[in-house]
C-alpha cells in the first residue's frame, strides 16, 4: 500500500547508503543525520553571525561549538555518532554559518547602500532578494573548490598548526574517546609533551595563543552536566535578550552618566552573548580590544572634537569624531595585516622559489609525496577542482555582471578579482595556519588599492572587486581549519567537501532571506545595527578616489601605522619563537576593532575575558575542562536565536513596551532615540 511516510523512510535509507558507498569509502562518515544536524546548527549560526556581524563587524566560525552541540544532540539518536560524522557535521555547520561574512552581508552590501549620488556620482545600491542570491552564488563556491589543493600544500606537506582546527580535533577526540594522535610532526606553535629519539613518536599539543580554553579541551564533561550548562546559559541569555527588546535601556545602561552616554556614546551593554564572546576570545584579545577602545574613544575622540577636526556630533560617521577615528583604525588594520604577512611571503619566496632554484628541495620532493594518509577514493579528485574553479570563476563573473551591470564593474575586473582572491588566499591561509588569525581585512584593503589603480574613480567597482577577493580568502581560511580537524581525526576530505558544498548552497538562501528581513525591520546601518565595517569599505574607496582625509587624521594614521607595524613585527617574531608572552602583545586588528565599535560592545567582552582568565587561573587549565566554553556557547546562541524572535516581532509591528530610561538617545530600536 502506498504510504508517503514509508516512501520518505525508504528514500532517506537509500540516500544514506548511497552516500556511504560513494563518498567516504564505505566508512559511513557522510550520513544524512550528520548533514541535517550540520545544516540545522549552521542555520542558527548564520542568523547569529549576521546579527552580531551587523552590530560589531565580528563573526566567529563556531566550529568548536558546532562539534559540541552536534555531539550532545546525537545522544538522542539510537546509534551514537562517530567522530568522523561529527567532523562532517561541524564542517557543514561552519560552511552554512559563515556566509554572512564571505558574501559581504555585514560589510559589502551595507557599504553599497551608503553611497550618495551627489558625493559618489552613483545612487545607493540596494539589492533585491533575487539579486542578493545571485551575488551570493557568485562568491559562494570559489573558496570551496580552492580548499583541496591548499589542503595538500599547507596541511599535508607543510603541516601548519591551524590552532582552532587542532583544538576542534582535540575536542572531538575527547568527546568520542579517541586515542591521542601520536604522529603529528613538529611545527612552530607546537610544544612537545613527550620526548623520544624517534621524531615520529612524539605527541604534540598546540600552545595557547588567543585563548587557552579553546586550545586544550583535555578533560571530558559529563553529558548531563554539559546539557545542564548549555540549557541554563541559553535560557538566561534568551530571556535577557527578549527583555531588552521590550525594555531597550537594559542593553544601553548609562553607566558613566547621562552626559557621557548622550554626547560621547559611553554606555554599557550587559549582554550575556557579548560576555560569552569574550570568554571564547580570551583575555588577551579582549584586553587589546579595550585598549583600543580607551585610546580611540577616551583620547582621540575628545581630541578630534575639541580641536575642531571633527566638528559634527560624535556619532556622525562623516563629520563626527567617530568617523575621524575610523581612519586611524583603518591605518592600524592595514599596517598590522601587511607586516604580519611579510614573514609568510618571505617563507614562500625562500622555500618555494629560492631553494627550488638552487636545488635544495630536490631531496624533499619524493618524501613529500608519501605524506598523504588518505586513499584516492576519500580525496577530492583534481579534475573536480579544476572544473569547479573554472565554473565558479566564469559563473561568478557572469552573475556579478548581471547583478551590478556593466557600469557597476567590468567583467574583466571581476575576473581579475577572482584571480587576485586566489593569490591572496595562499597568503591568508598560511598566516592563519601559523598564527590562527586570517588577515582578511588587510587582504581586502590590498585588493581595493589594486583596483583603484586598474579601474580608478569607480567606487562601486572598487568595493565589489575587493569583496570578491576577500570572499575567497576568508572562505578558504575557514574551510582549512575544518580540513585540519578532519586530518587529525582521519575524516574523509571528500565527505567534508560535500558538506562544504551543501552548507554553502543552503546558506545562500538562508543568509539572503535573513538579511532581507533585517532590512525590512531595521535601518541598516542604524542605531541597532551600525554595520561598522561598511564604513571601512566605503571610506577607503572614497579615499582612493578623492585622496582627501579629514583634517589632521593623516598625521595620526601615519603615527599609529608606524607604531603598530613595530608591534606586529615584534608579535610575529615572538609567536614564531614560541615565546610564552606572545599572546600578551597587543593585536593590531583587535585594537582597531575597539576603535570601530562604541564602548558598549567592548566593555562586556572584557568582562568575559576576565572571567575566562580568573576561572582558569583558579581551577587550572587541566582541571577546568570545557565547561566554561559550553556556558559561553549557550550565551552566544541564546541571544542569536532569540534575535530571530525579536525580528519576527518587529516585522509584525510589535515594538518596545517602555522607553523608560532612554532619554540619553542611545537605545537601539526605541522611538525615544
Amino acid at each position: 500500500m502506498f504510504s508517503i511516510p514509508g516512501c520518505m523512510r525508504r528514500l532517506l535509507r537509500r540516500t544514506r547508503h548511497a552516500a556511504d558507498r560513494t563518498v567516504d569509502g564505505g566508512k559511513g562518515e557522510f550520513t544524512v543525520r550528520a548533514v541535517l544536524l550540520g545544516l540545522l546548527i549552521g542555520c542558527l549560526l548564520c542568523f547569529t553571525n549576521l546579527y552580531f556581524g551587523l552590530q560589531t563587524g565580528w563573526i566567529s566560525m563556531m566550529s568548536l561549538q558546532s562539534a559540541l552541540i552536534g555531539y550532545l544532540l546525537s545522544k538522542f539518536m539510537p546509534k551514537p555518532m562517530s567522530a568522523q560524522e561529527n567532523v562532517v557535521l561541524q564542517t557543514t555547520a561552519v560552511a552554512t554559518g559563515t556566509m554572512p561574512l564571505a558574501a559581504g552581508f555585514v560589510g559589502i552590501l551595507p557599504a553599497l547602500g551608503l553611497l550618495e549620488e551627489e558625493r559618489d556620482g552613483v545612487p545607493p545600491v540596494h539589492l533585491s532578494w533575487i539579486a542578493a542570491v545571485g551575488w551570493s552564488c557568485a562568491v559562494a563556491f570559489f573558496g570551496v573548490f580552492l580548499s583541496p589543493p591548499l589542503r595538500k600544500q599547507v596541511i599535508i606537506e607543510e603541516q601548519l598548526a591551524f590552532p582552532s582546527g587542532t583544538a576542534t580535533g582535540q575536542l572531538i577526540s575527547v568527546l568520542h574517546q579517541l586515542p591521542p594522535e601520536s604522529n603529528v610532526r613538529h611545527r612552530r606553535g607546537y610544544n612537545a609533551l613527550a620526548s623520544s629519539e624517534d621524531d615520529e613518536s612524539i605527541a604534540y599539543v598546540i600552545e595557547a595563543q588567543e585563548t587557552d580554553a579553546l586550545r586544550r579541551p583535555e578533560t571530558e564533561v559529563a553529558e548531563q552536566e554539559g546539557w545542564n550548562a548549555l540549557s541554563w546559559s541559553f535560557a538566561a541569555s534568551g530571556i535577557m535578550t527578549l527583555a531588552a527588546y521590550f525594555f531597550p535601556v537594559l542593553f544601553s545602561i548609562p553607566l558613566f552618566g547621562t552626559y557621557l552616554a548622550s554626547q560621547w556614546l559611553w554606555t554599557f551593554t550587559p549582554s550575556l552573548s557579548y560576555i560569552g564572546q569574550g570568554i571564547i576570545m580570551g583575555f588577551p584579545t579582549t584586553l587589546s580590544m579595550n585598549l583600543g577602545m580607551l585610546v580611540g574613544w577616551g583620547i582621540l575622540s575628545p581630541l578630534a572634537k575639541y580641536s575642531g577636526w571633527a566638528p559634527g556630533p560624535v556619532g556622525d560617521m562623516t563629520a563626527g569624531s567617530r568617523g575621524w577615528i575610523l581612519w586611524v583604525s583603518l591605518a592600524i588594520m592595514c599596517a598590522d595585516s601587511v607586516v604580519s604577512l611579510i614573514p609568510v611571503m618571505y617563507e614562500i619566496a625562500y622555500t618555494r622559489f629560492w631553494k627550488t632554484m638552487i636545488g635544495l628541495n630536490n631531496d624533499e620532493a619524493t618524501a613529500k609525496e608519501s605524506k598523504e594518509v588518505e586513499t584516492d577514493d576519500r580525496l577530492v579528485p583534481m579534475r573536480w577542482v579544476v572544473w569547479g574553479l573554472c565554473a565558479s570563476i566564469v559563473s561568478g563573473t557572469l552573475l556579478v555582471w548581471l547583478v551590478f551591470g556593466h557600469d557597476g564593474i567590468k567583467p574583466w575586473a571581476t575576473l581579475i578579482g577572482f584571480i587576485m582572491g586566489g593569490l591572496l588566499s595562499v597568503l591568508g591561509v598560511r598566516a592563519l595556519g601559523e598564527t590562527d588569525l586570517n588577515p582578511v581585512s588587510g587582504l581586502g584593503k590590498i585588493s581595493q588599492l589594486f583596483f583603484a589603480w586598474i579601474q580608478p574613480g569607480n567606487i562601486v567597482a572598487n568595493i565589489i572587486a575587493g569583496g570578491v577577493a576577500e570572499a575567497g580568502a576568508q572562505q578558504a581560511g575557514d574551510l582549512m581549519q575544518d580540513l585540519k580537524t578532519g586530518h587529525l581525526v582521519r575524516a574523509s576530505p571528500r565527505a567534508q567537501f560535500y558538506g562544504q558544498l551543501i552548507g554553502s548552497c543552503l546558506s545562500i538562501v538562508v543568509t539572503t532571506t535573513a538579511y532581507s528581513l533585517y532590512q525590512r525591520a531595521y535601518e541598516i546601518p542604524g542605531s541597532s545595527f551600525p554595520a561598522p565595517t561598511a564604513y571601512v569599505w566605503l571610506g577607503l574607496a572614497r579615499l582612493l578616489r578623492d585622496g582627501e582625509l579629514p583634517e589632521k587624521s593623516g598625521e595620526f594614521m601615519v603615527i599609529f601605522a608606524i607604531i603598530f607595524s613595530a608591534i606586529a613585527a615584534f608579535k610575529s617574531y615572538a609567536t614564531r619563537s614560541d615565546s610564552p608572552y606572545a599572546k600578551w602583545i597587543p593585536s593590531g586588528v583587535a585594537f582597531a576593532i575597539g576603535f570601530l565599535n562604541s564602548p558598549s560592545f567592548s566593555l562586556a567582552r572584557l568582562i568575559g575575558g576576565v572571567i575566562e582568565h580568573v576561572y582558569y587561573m583558579r581551577v587550572g587549565r587541566e582541571n577546568g575542562g570545557i565547561r566554561l566554553i559550553i556556558i559561553a556557547s549557550g550565551f552566544v546562541l541564546g541571544e542569536g536565536v532569540i534575535s530571530v524572535v525579536a525580528l519576527v516581532l518587529r516585522t509584525m509591528g510589535i515594538g518596545v513596551a517602555s522607553c523608560w530610561g532612554c532619554g540619553h538617545g542611545m537605545c537601539g530600536g526605541c522611538p525615544a532615540s
